[in-house]
């Protein structure tokens, strides 16, 4: 089963366990999925793993969605280059 981002996934081999936030493709065919961690007992957040997505298995599909919100900025951060004022 193909992991879509939004899945609660678990890794095979650590047992690391969160939701598949980011994907990446390199150019010998490796695709990775970037895993966050739930919210620690402490209130802290873990750091994100990363995993060939063969390793990973879905524990549930969708677990997380994105509302869109009509006209918002998405894409993260962003920094708007400045104009030449000469």
């Amino acid at each position: 089963m193909a992991v879509e981002l939004g899945d609660k996934v678990k890794d095979s081999v650590t047992g690391f366990t969160g939701v598949a936030i980011g994907r990446t493709q390199w150019l010998y065919g490796c695709d990775r999925i970037i895993v966050q961690p739930p919210v620690g007992k402490d209130g802290k957040l873990g750091e994100t793993g990363q995993f060939d997505e063969p390793s990973l298995v879905v524990i549930a599909k969708k677990k997380v969605t994105v509302k869109k919100v009509p006209g918002a900025k998405t894409g993260g951060f962003n920094i708007t280059p400045m104009q030449n004022r000469a």
